[in-house]
Protein backbone atom coordinates (compact mmCIF):
# COMPACT_ATOMS: atom_id res chain seq x y z
CA UNK A 1 0.00 0.00 0.00
CA UNK A 2 0.83 3.75 -0.89
CA UNK A 3 1.00 5.91 2.59
CA UNK A 4 -0.24 9.66 1.24
CA UNK A 5 0.26 12.16 4.04
CA UNK A 6 -0.69 15.84 4.37
CA UNK A 7 -4.35 15.04 2.97
CA UNK A 8 -6.15 18.35 3.66
CA UNK A 9 -9.96 18.71 3.68
CA UNK A 10 -12.08 21.56 4.49
CA UNK A 11 -14.47 21.00 7.95
CA UNK A 12 -17.51 21.97 6.09
CA UNK A 13 -17.20 18.79 3.59
CA UNK A 14 -19.35 16.66 5.11
CA UNK A 15 -19.10 13.89 2.88
CA UNK A 16 -15.28 13.28 1.88
CA UNK A 17 -15.27 11.50 -1.41
CA UNK A 18 -11.28 10.16 -1.06
CA UNK A 19 -11.08 8.18 -4.15
CA UNK A 20 -11.63 11.10 -6.21
CA UNK A 21 -8.97 13.53 -3.68
CA UNK A 22 -6.44 10.03 -4.55
CA UNK A 23 -6.80 9.99 -8.23
CA UNK A 24 -6.27 13.47 -8.50
CA UNK A 25 -3.34 13.84 -6.42
CA UNK A 26 -1.74 10.43 -7.70
CA UNK A 27 -2.68 11.08 -11.63
CA UNK A 28 -4.95 7.77 -11.53
CA UNK A 29 -7.88 6.63 -12.46
CA UNK A 30 -10.73 6.50 -9.65
CA UNK A 31 -11.52 2.76 -10.84
CA UNK A 32 -7.62 1.95 -10.10
CA UNK A 33 -8.11 2.79 -6.01
CA UNK A 34 -8.98 -0.28 -4.99
CA UNK A 35 -9.11 0.53 -1.07
CA UNK A 36 -8.43 3.35 1.50
CA UNK A 37 -7.94 3.51 5.06
CA UNK A 38 -7.18 6.68 7.54
CA UNK A 39 -4.12 6.04 9.06
CA UNK A 40 -4.35 9.21 10.91
CA UNK A 41 -6.34 12.03 11.25
CA UNK A 42 -5.17 15.85 12.86
CA UNK A 43 -6.54 19.25 13.01
CA UNK A 44 -4.66 22.22 11.42
CA UNK A 45 -6.56 25.30 13.02
CA UNK A 46 -3.59 27.73 12.11
CA UNK A 47 -6.29 29.85 10.07
CA UNK A 48 -9.25 30.40 12.49
CA UNK A 49 -11.48 31.79 9.43
CA UNK A 50 -10.31 28.36 7.40
CA UNK A 51 -9.72 25.36 9.52
CA UNK A 52 -8.35 21.55 7.68
CA UNK A 53 -8.47 18.21 8.77
CA UNK A 54 -5.33 16.44 8.06
CA UNK A 55 -5.11 12.67 6.77
CA UNK A 56 -2.75 10.22 6.79
CA UNK A 57 -4.40 7.87 3.95
CA UNK A 58 -3.31 4.06 3.28
CA UNK A 59 -3.97 3.36 -0.28
CA UNK A 60 -4.73 0.14 -2.06
CA UNK A 61 -4.02 1.28 -6.02
CA UNK A 62 -3.65 -0.85 -9.23
CA UNK A 63 -0.42 0.53 -10.65
CA UNK A 64 1.65 1.16 -7.64
CA UNK A 65 5.48 0.83 -8.77
CA UNK A 66 4.28 3.21 -11.48
CA UNK A 67 3.29 6.00 -9.16
CA UNK A 68 5.72 5.39 -7.16
CA UNK A 69 8.47 6.31 -9.65
CA UNK A 70 6.62 9.85 -10.10
CA UNK A 71 7.93 10.99 -6.77
CA UNK A 72 4.51 12.80 -5.56
CA UNK A 73 5.11 15.03 -2.63
CA UNK A 74 3.61 13.27 0.35
CA UNK A 75 3.49 9.75 -1.33
CA UNK A 76 5.78 6.71 -0.01
CA UNK A 77 5.35 2.99 -0.12
CA UNK A 78 4.20 2.02 3.32
CA UNK A 79 6.38 0.54 5.63
CA UNK A 80 4.47 -2.04 7.72
CA UNK A 81 5.68 -1.95 11.41
CA UNK A 82 3.18 -4.51 13.18
CA UNK A 83 3.39 -5.99 15.88
CA UNK A 84 3.32 -9.42 14.66
CA UNK A 85 4.47 -12.19 17.33
CA UNK A 86 2.26 -14.34 17.70
CA UNK A 87 2.73 -15.82 21.07
CA UNK A 88 -0.16 -18.40 20.31
CA UNK A 89 2.26 -20.21 18.09
CA UNK A 90 4.54 -20.55 20.98
CA UNK A 91 4.94 -23.57 23.08
CA UNK A 92 5.55 -22.35 26.39
CA UNK A 93 6.17 -24.09 30.21
CA UNK A 94 2.70 -24.47 32.22
CA UNK A 95 4.49 -25.57 35.32
CA UNK A 96 5.82 -21.53 36.46
CA UNK A 97 3.96 -20.03 38.66
CA UNK A 98 3.29 -16.26 37.75
CA UNK A 99 1.60 -13.12 39.87
CA UNK A 100 0.63 -9.86 38.67
CA UNK A 101 0.60 -7.51 41.16
CA UNK A 102 -1.55 -4.45 40.12
CA UNK A 103 -4.47 -4.51 37.78
CA UNK A 104 -3.86 -1.01 36.07
CA UNK A 105 -2.94 -0.65 32.12
CA UNK A 106 0.27 -2.49 32.80
CA UNK A 107 -0.89 -4.99 35.05
CA UNK A 108 -4.05 -5.58 32.56
CA UNK A 109 -2.07 -5.69 29.20
CA UNK A 110 0.56 -7.83 31.23
CA UNK A 111 -2.05 -10.54 31.97
CA UNK A 112 -3.42 -9.89 28.30
CA UNK A 113 -0.37 -10.69 26.49
CA UNK A 114 0.25 -14.07 28.93
CA UNK A 115 -3.10 -15.25 28.10
CA UNK A 116 -3.02 -14.76 24.61
CA UNK A 117 0.10 -16.64 24.68
CA UNK A 118 -1.91 -19.38 26.81
CA UNK A 119 0.06 -19.15 30.02
CA UNK A 120 -2.38 -18.91 32.90
CA UNK A 121 -1.30 -16.23 35.46
CA UNK A 122 -2.45 -14.86 38.90
CA UNK A 123 -3.84 -11.49 39.08
CA UNK A 124 -3.55 -9.50 42.76
CA UNK A 125 -5.08 -6.25 42.84
CA UNK A 126 -5.89 -4.36 45.95
CA UNK A 127 -9.12 -2.24 44.93
CA UNK A 128 -12.37 -3.49 43.36
CA UNK A 129 -14.02 -4.56 40.27
CA UNK A 130 -14.71 -1.69 38.34
CA UNK A 131 -18.33 -1.55 38.85
CA UNK A 132 -17.98 -1.69 42.64
CA UNK A 133 -15.39 0.53 42.23
CA UNK A 134 -17.81 3.14 40.85
CA UNK A 135 -20.34 2.59 43.69
CA UNK A 136 -17.38 3.48 46.08
CA UNK A 137 -15.73 6.77 44.36
CA UNK A 138 -19.37 7.78 44.61
CA UNK A 139 -19.78 7.01 48.33
CA UNK A 140 -16.48 8.83 48.48
CA UNK A 141 -18.01 12.24 46.21
CA UNK A 142 -21.52 12.25 48.20
CA UNK A 143 -20.74 10.78 51.45
CA UNK A 144 -16.67 12.04 52.44
CA UNK A 145 -16.19 8.10 52.73
CA UNK A 146 -12.92 7.19 51.77
CA UNK A 147 -12.31 3.48 50.87
CA UNK A 148 -7.97 3.66 51.63
CA UNK A 149 -8.44 0.20 49.08
CA UNK A 150 -10.14 1.22 46.47
CA UNK A 151 -10.43 4.83 44.81
CA UNK A 152 -9.99 6.65 41.92
CA UNK A 153 -6.18 5.74 42.37
CA UNK A 154 -6.68 2.04 43.34
CA UNK A 155 -9.16 -0.79 41.62
CA UNK A 156 -9.74 -2.32 38.06
CA UNK A 157 -8.12 -0.41 35.38
CA UNK A 158 -6.19 1.47 37.72
CA UNK A 159 -6.26 5.46 38.06
CA UNK A 160 -6.43 5.72 34.10
CA UNK A 161 -9.78 4.83 34.51
CA UNK A 162 -11.25 7.68 35.71
CA UNK A 163 -8.80 10.47 33.76
CA UNK A 164 -10.62 10.53 30.58
CA UNK A 165 -8.68 7.49 29.15
CA UNK A 166 -6.46 9.49 27.12
CA UNK A 167 -4.28 7.63 24.82
CA UNK A 168 -1.52 10.27 24.42
CA UNK A 169 1.81 8.85 23.60
CA UNK A 170 5.37 9.98 22.47
CA UNK A 171 6.48 6.46 21.82
CA UNK A 172 6.88 4.22 18.24
CA UNK A 173 6.59 1.07 19.92
CA UNK A 174 4.99 -1.29 17.48
CA UNK A 175 3.14 -2.67 20.57
CA UNK A 176 1.58 0.42 20.43
CA UNK A 177 -1.35 -0.73 17.55
CA UNK A 178 -1.85 -4.09 18.92
CA UNK A 179 -2.55 -2.34 22.30
CA UNK A 180 -5.36 0.14 20.24
CA UNK A 181 -6.52 -2.95 18.20
CA UNK A 182 -6.95 -4.92 22.26
CA UNK A 183 -8.82 -1.72 23.06
CA UNK A 184 -11.12 -1.38 19.90
CA UNK A 185 -12.21 -4.88 20.48
CA UNK A 186 -13.30 -4.37 24.21
CA UNK A 187 -15.29 -1.63 23.29
CA UNK A 188 -13.08 1.30 22.57
CA UNK A 189 -14.44 3.66 19.59
CA UNK A 190 -12.61 2.14 16.62
CA UNK A 191 -11.37 6.34 15.88
CA UNK A 192 -8.97 5.70 19.26
CA UNK A 193 -6.59 4.21 16.10
CA UNK A 194 -5.87 7.30 13.93
CA UNK A 195 -7.46 9.88 15.15
CA UNK A 196 -4.39 12.79 16.94
CA UNK A 197 -4.66 12.67 21.07
CA UNK A 198 -6.94 9.95 21.15
CA UNK A 199 -9.45 9.03 24.14
CA UNK A 200 -12.01 6.79 25.37
CA UNK A 201 -13.57 8.22 27.81
CA UNK A 202 -14.26 7.51 31.62
CA UNK A 203 -17.74 6.45 30.92
CA UNK A 204 -16.81 3.94 28.09
CA UNK A 205 -13.36 3.06 29.61
CA UNK A 206 -15.14 1.27 32.61
CA UNK A 207 -16.54 -1.09 29.76
CA UNK A 208 -13.62 -1.59 28.17
CA UNK A 209 -11.50 -2.57 30.95
CA UNK A 210 -14.86 -4.77 32.14
CA UNK A 211 -14.23 -6.65 28.59
CA UNK A 212 -10.67 -7.16 29.08
CA UNK A 213 -10.92 -8.68 32.17
CA UNK A 214 -13.38 -11.30 30.85
CA UNK A 215 -11.03 -11.85 28.02
CA UNK A 216 -8.26 -12.56 30.36
CA UNK A 217 -10.28 -14.90 32.55
CA UNK A 218 -11.82 -16.84 29.27
CA UNK A 219 -8.37 -17.78 28.66
CA UNK A 220 -7.35 -19.48 32.01
CA UNK A 221 -6.38 -16.58 34.38
CA UNK A 222 -6.78 -15.67 37.65
CA UNK A 223 -8.23 -12.26 38.74
CA UNK A 224 -8.44 -11.58 42.66
CA UNK A 225 -9.86 -8.24 43.57
CA UNK A 226 -9.92 -6.77 47.15
CA UNK A 227 -6.62 -8.86 47.58
CA UNK A 228 -3.57 -6.56 48.85
CA UNK A 229 -0.23 -7.44 48.68
CA UNK A 230 1.38 -6.69 52.00
CA UNK A 231 4.68 -8.06 51.96
CA UNK A 232 7.07 -9.48 49.06
CA UNK A 233 10.48 -11.37 50.05
CA UNK A 234 13.03 -12.61 47.31
CA UNK A 235 13.33 -16.42 47.98
CA UNK A 236 15.93 -18.94 46.05
CA UNK A 237 13.40 -20.96 44.37
CA UNK A 238 11.43 -17.73 43.35
CA UNK A 239 9.41 -14.70 45.09
CA UNK A 240 7.23 -14.82 48.59
CA UNK A 241 4.06 -13.09 48.79
CA UNK A 242 1.76 -12.28 51.13
CA UNK A 243 -1.67 -11.51 50.23
CA UNK A 244 -4.65 -11.83 52.97
CA UNK A 245 -2.65 -13.42 55.32
CA UNK A 246 -1.63 -16.38 53.31
CA UNK A 247 1.94 -16.53 51.94
CA UNK A 248 2.79 -18.27 48.52
CA UNK A 249 5.90 -18.49 46.73
CA UNK A 250 5.98 -17.92 42.67
CA UNK A 251 8.45 -18.01 40.17
CA UNK A 252 7.99 -14.78 38.92
CA UNK A 253 6.06 -11.64 39.80
CA UNK A 254 5.19 -8.44 37.68
CA UNK A 255 4.88 -5.70 40.20
CA UNK A 256 2.43 -3.47 38.26
CA UNK A 257 1.32 -1.20 41.46
CA UNK A 258 0.55 2.35 40.19
CA UNK A 259 2.05 5.80 41.30
CA UNK A 260 0.12 6.37 44.56
CA UNK A 261 0.94 2.47 46.32
CA UNK A 262 3.20 4.15 48.84
CA UNK A 263 2.48 2.07 51.12
CA UNK A 264 4.00 -1.21 49.01
CA UNK A 265 6.82 0.94 47.86
CA UNK A 266 7.67 1.66 51.67
CA UNK A 267 6.88 -1.94 52.47
CA UNK A 268 9.86 -3.13 49.51
CA UNK A 269 12.20 -0.54 50.64
CA UNK A 270 12.16 -1.57 54.30
CA UNK A 271 12.79 -5.09 52.62
CA UNK A 272 15.46 -3.75 50.94
CA UNK A 273 14.70 -3.67 47.79
CA UNK A 274 16.59 -1.27 45.44
CA UNK A 275 15.03 2.06 44.99
CA UNK A 276 15.75 5.51 44.29
CA UNK A 277 13.60 8.89 44.51
CA UNK A 278 13.07 10.84 41.25
CA UNK A 279 12.15 14.34 40.15
CA UNK A 280 8.07 15.13 39.54
CA UNK A 281 5.66 17.95 39.10
CA UNK A 282 2.92 19.13 41.46
CA UNK A 283 0.59 21.92 41.07
CA UNK A 284 -3.15 22.73 40.76
CA UNK A 285 -6.14 21.80 38.06
CA UNK A 286 -7.19 24.93 36.27
CA UNK A 287 -10.81 25.57 35.27
CA UNK A 288 -12.24 27.45 32.16
CA UNK A 289 -15.47 27.72 30.29
CA UNK A 290 -15.09 25.33 27.30
CA UNK A 291 -16.75 27.38 25.29
CA UNK A 292 -13.75 30.05 25.82
CA UNK A 293 -11.08 27.54 25.02
CA UNK A 294 -13.42 26.69 21.88
CA UNK A 295 -13.00 30.10 20.54
CA UNK A 296 -9.82 30.63 21.37
CA UNK A 297 -8.91 28.03 19.72
CA UNK A 298 -10.90 27.27 16.70
CA UNK A 299 -12.35 30.67 16.28
CA UNK A 300 -15.63 31.46 14.53
CA UNK A 301 -15.86 27.84 13.74
CA UNK A 302 -16.19 27.27 17.84
CA UNK A 303 -19.41 26.16 17.17
CA UNK A 304 -18.79 23.38 14.64
CA UNK A 305 -19.60 19.80 16.33
CA UNK A 306 -17.40 17.85 14.17
CA UNK A 307 -14.19 20.02 16.24
CA UNK A 308 -15.26 18.35 19.25
CA UNK A 309 -14.07 20.26 22.28
CA UNK A 310 -10.87 22.04 22.32
CA UNK A 311 -7.48 21.23 24.08
CA UNK A 312 -4.31 22.53 24.31
CA UNK A 313 -0.58 21.90 25.76
CA UNK A 314 1.37 24.58 27.24
CA UNK A 315 4.87 24.95 28.46
CA UNK A 316 7.08 27.46 29.81
CA UNK A 317 10.66 27.37 31.26
CA UNK A 318 10.87 29.95 34.14
CA UNK A 319 13.76 32.08 35.14
CA UNK A 320 14.46 30.44 38.49
CA UNK A 321 15.01 26.95 36.06
CA UNK A 322 11.94 24.83 36.44
CA UNK A 323 9.37 23.76 34.14
CA UNK A 324 5.64 25.03 34.06
CA UNK A 325 3.56 22.61 32.15
CA UNK A 326 0.02 21.36 31.47
CA UNK A 327 -0.83 17.92 31.97
CA UNK A 328 -3.68 15.63 31.56
CA UNK A 329 -6.02 18.24 30.14
CA UNK A 330 -9.77 17.49 30.27
CA UNK A 331 -11.62 19.06 27.77
CA UNK A 332 -15.63 19.57 28.83
CA UNK A 333 -15.09 17.94 32.10
CA UNK A 334 -14.73 17.66 35.77
CA UNK A 335 -12.22 17.98 38.45
CA UNK A 336 -12.43 15.13 40.81
CA UNK A 337 -11.43 14.06 44.17
CA UNK A 338 -8.62 11.72 43.86
CA UNK A 339 -7.65 11.09 48.09
CA UNK A 340 -6.36 7.89 48.51
CA UNK A 341 -5.29 8.14 51.93
CA UNK A 342 -7.07 9.72 55.41
CA UNK A 343 -6.53 13.08 55.97
CA UNK A 344 -4.86 14.25 52.82
CA UNK A 345 -6.62 15.57 49.65
CA UNK A 346 -5.60 15.51 46.15
CA UNK A 347 -7.61 16.17 43.17
CA UNK A 348 -7.46 14.93 39.13
CA UNK A 349 -9.21 15.55 36.25
CA UNK A 350 -11.52 13.86 34.03
CA UNK A 351 -13.72 13.48 31.07
CA UNK A 352 -16.58 11.41 29.92
CA UNK A 353 -16.33 10.55 25.67
CA UNK A 354 -18.87 13.12 24.53
CA UNK A 355 -16.62 15.70 26.49
CA UNK A 356 -19.93 17.97 27.00
CA UNK A 357 -19.71 19.41 30.39
CA UNK A 358 -18.77 23.08 30.99
CA UNK A 359 -16.11 23.30 32.31
CA UNK A 360 -11.99 22.49 31.14
CA UNK A 361 -9.39 21.32 33.35
CA UNK A 362 -6.22 20.70 33.42
CA UNK A 363 -3.22 20.26 35.32
CA UNK A 364 -1.00 23.00 36.11
CA UNK A 365 2.22 21.96 37.49
CA UNK A 366 6.17 22.62 38.39
CA UNK A 367 8.99 20.36 38.48
CA UNK A 368 10.40 19.44 42.01
CA UNK A 369 13.35 17.24 43.02
CA UNK A 370 15.45 16.58 46.25
CA UNK A 371 16.32 20.41 46.76
CA UNK A 372 12.08 21.07 47.11
CA UNK A 373 12.68 17.60 49.35
CA UNK A 374 14.77 18.71 51.35
CA UNK A 375 16.49 15.24 51.50
CA UNK A 376 18.28 12.67 48.96
CA UNK A 377 16.58 9.79 50.77
CA UNK A 378 14.74 7.37 48.48
CA UNK A 379 11.47 7.81 49.78
CA UNK A 380 11.86 11.80 50.10
CA UNK A 381 9.45 12.19 47.60
CA UNK A 382 6.99 10.41 48.76
CA UNK A 383 6.85 12.49 52.42
CA UNK A 384 6.72 16.11 50.17
CA UNK A 385 3.80 14.65 48.23
CA UNK A 386 2.00 14.10 51.65
CA UNK A 387 3.04 17.13 53.09
CA UNK A 388 1.06 18.79 50.33
CA UNK A 389 -1.17 17.19 50.47
CA UNK A 390 -2.07 17.61 54.20
CA UNK A 391 -1.52 21.03 53.65
CA UNK A 392 -4.47 20.85 51.11
CA UNK A 393 -6.89 18.96 53.33
CA UNK A 394 -6.44 21.70 55.97
CA UNK A 395 -6.74 24.60 53.62
CA UNK A 396 -10.10 23.12 52.45
CA UNK A 397 -11.77 22.80 56.22
CA UNK A 398 -10.63 18.95 57.17
CA UNK A 399 -13.34 17.61 55.19
CA UNK A 400 -12.32 16.41 51.68
CA UNK A 401 -13.58 19.81 50.19
CA UNK A 402 -11.12 21.26 47.99
CA UNK A 403 -9.61 24.45 48.15
CA UNK A 404 -10.07 27.26 45.29
CA UNK A 405 -9.26 30.42 43.84
CA UNK A 406 -9.16 32.76 41.41
CA UNK A 407 -6.20 32.96 39.23
CA UNK A 408 -6.27 37.08 39.86
CA UNK A 409 -6.32 36.40 43.13
CA UNK A 410 -3.01 33.88 43.11
CA UNK A 411 -1.43 36.65 41.24
CA UNK A 412 -2.12 39.45 43.76
CA UNK A 413 -1.41 36.76 46.64
CA UNK A 414 -4.66 37.79 48.14
CA UNK A 415 -7.42 35.22 49.77
CA UNK A 416 -10.46 34.27 47.15
CA UNK A 417 -13.50 36.08 48.66
CA UNK A 418 -15.66 35.57 45.45
CA UNK A 419 -16.06 33.58 42.31
CA UNK A 420 -16.23 35.05 39.23
CA UNK A 421 -18.04 33.02 35.56
CA UNK A 422 -15.81 30.01 36.06
CA UNK A 423 -17.70 27.95 38.90
CA UNK A 424 -15.90 24.92 40.30
CA UNK A 425 -16.97 20.87 39.31
CA UNK A 426 -15.29 19.48 42.25
CA UNK A 427 -17.98 17.11 43.33
CA UNK A 428 -17.65 17.03 46.99
CA UNK A 429 -17.91 20.74 47.69
CA UNK A 430 -15.16 23.32 47.76
CA UNK A 431 -13.80 26.26 50.33
CA UNK A 432 -12.25 29.66 49.46
CA UNK A 433 -8.69 29.77 49.85
CA UNK A 434 -5.45 31.27 49.05
CA UNK A 435 -3.19 28.18 47.67
CA UNK A 436 0.20 30.73 47.42
CA UNK A 437 0.57 28.97 51.22
CA UNK A 438 0.79 25.58 49.95
CA UNK A 439 4.02 25.94 48.25
CA UNK A 440 7.44 27.71 48.38
CA UNK A 441 8.36 30.85 47.32
CA UNK A 442 10.24 29.36 44.58
CA UNK A 443 7.40 27.41 43.34
CA UNK A 444 5.18 30.50 43.50
CA UNK A 445 7.39 32.45 41.41
CA UNK A 446 7.38 29.67 38.66
CA UNK A 447 3.42 29.68 38.75
CA UNK A 448 3.36 33.38 38.53
CA UNK A 449 5.47 33.57 35.46
CA UNK A 450 4.14 30.45 34.12
CA UNK A 451 0.21 31.69 33.93
CA UNK A 452 1.59 35.22 33.03
CA UNK A 453 3.05 33.20 30.10
CA UNK A 454 0.39 30.93 29.12
CA UNK A 455 -1.95 33.60 29.39
CA UNK A 456 -0.45 35.32 25.96
CA UNK A 457 -0.21 31.87 24.49
CA UNK A 458 -3.75 31.58 24.84
CA UNK A 459 -5.95 34.65 25.41
CA UNK A 460 -8.08 34.40 28.65
CA UNK A 461 -6.12 31.62 30.08
CA UNK A 462 -5.07 33.33 33.27
CA UNK A 463 -8.46 35.69 33.19
CA UNK A 464 -9.38 37.24 36.79
CA UNK A 465 -12.01 34.54 36.80
CA UNK A 466 -10.32 31.00 35.80
CA UNK A 467 -10.70 28.90 39.11
CA UNK A 468 -7.28 26.76 40.55
CA UNK A 469 -8.22 24.10 42.85
CA UNK A 470 -5.36 22.43 44.95
CA UNK A 471 -3.73 20.30 45.28
CA UNK A 472 -2.43 17.78 41.80
CA UNK A 473 0.75 16.25 43.67
CA UNK A 474 0.34 12.34 41.68
CA UNK A 475 1.44 12.99 38.33
CA UNK A 476 3.72 10.58 38.20
CA UNK A 477 5.21 8.35 40.87
CA UNK A 478 8.19 9.93 42.79
CA UNK A 479 10.56 7.21 43.16
CA UNK A 480 12.00 4.28 40.63
CA UNK A 481 12.24 -0.01 41.53
CA UNK A 482 15.35 0.31 39.51
CA UNK A 483 15.73 -2.87 37.30
CA UNK A 484 18.40 -4.19 34.88
CA UNK A 485 17.89 -2.92 31.71
CA UNK A 486 18.27 -6.65 29.98
CA UNK A 487 16.88 -9.11 32.21
CA UNK A 488 13.89 -6.26 33.44
CA UNK A 489 13.98 -7.71 36.85
CA UNK A 490 14.59 -5.76 40.33
CA UNK A 491 18.67 -4.44 40.74
CA UNK A 492 18.11 -7.06 43.87
CA UNK A 493 14.76 -9.04 43.97
CA UNK A 494 15.40 -11.95 41.87
CA UNK A 495 12.24 -12.58 39.84
CA UNK A 496 10.66 -9.66 41.15
CA UNK A 497 10.19 -6.61 37.82
CA UNK A 498 9.17 -3.75 37.85
CA UNK A 499 6.90 -2.59 35.74
CA UNK A 500 4.97 0.66 34.35
CA UNK A 501 3.76 4.21 36.06
CA UNK A 502 4.61 3.42 39.97
CA UNK A 503 7.76 2.04 39.22
CA UNK A 504 9.05 4.70 37.54
CA UNK A 505 9.24 3.26 34.07
CA UNK A 506 6.04 4.76 32.44
CA UNK A 507 4.25 7.93 32.13
CA UNK A 508 0.46 7.52 30.95
CA UNK A 509 -1.93 4.91 30.08
CA UNK A 510 -0.04 3.70 26.36
CA UNK A 511 3.49 3.59 27.95
CA UNK A 512 2.39 1.87 31.21
CA UNK A 513 1.14 -0.59 29.25
CA UNK A 514 3.75 -1.36 26.50
CA UNK A 515 5.78 -1.47 29.37
CA UNK A 516 3.50 -4.45 30.56
CA UNK A 517 3.62 -6.15 27.48
CA UNK A 518 7.62 -5.56 27.26
CA UNK A 519 7.73 -7.31 30.89
CA UNK A 520 5.49 -10.36 29.94
CA UNK A 521 7.22 -10.77 26.88
CA UNK A 522 10.86 -10.86 28.69
CA UNK A 523 9.51 -13.92 30.89
CA UNK A 524 7.88 -15.59 28.04
CA UNK A 525 11.11 -15.86 26.20
CA UNK A 526 12.95 -17.74 29.68
CA UNK A 527 10.20 -20.32 30.02
CA UNK A 528 9.74 -21.44 26.07
CA UNK A 529 9.74 -25.31 25.85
Amino acid sequence: MLLVSQVKVRISVVNVDFVTILAKKLNTSKDNILDVRIDKRSIDARRKDDIFFVYNLLVKVKGEKAILTKRIPNVVKNVVKEYITDHSKIEYRQDKKIAIIGFGPAGMFSALTFAEAGVKVTVFERGEAVDERVKTIKKFNTQRILNTESNIQFGEGGAGTFSDGKLYARTKDVRGKWLFKQLVEAGAPEEIQYVHNPHIGTDKLVKVVKNIRKKIISLGSTIHFNSKVTNVLPKESGIELSVNGKKEIFDFAILAIGHSSRDTIEMLYKNSCDIVQKPFAVGFRVEHKQSMINKVQFGQSASNDVLGAAEYKLTYQSTNSRGVYTFCMCPGGLVVPAASEEGLLVVNGMSEYKRDKINSNSAVLVTVNENDFGSDHPLAGIKFQRDLEKKAFNLGGNDYNAPVQTVADYLNNKTTTKLGNVLPSYAIGVKLANLRTLFSDDINKAFIEGLTNMGRKIKGFDSADALLTGVESRSSSPVRILRNKESLESNNFRHLYPTGEGAGYAGGIVSAAIDGIKVSEKILSTIVK
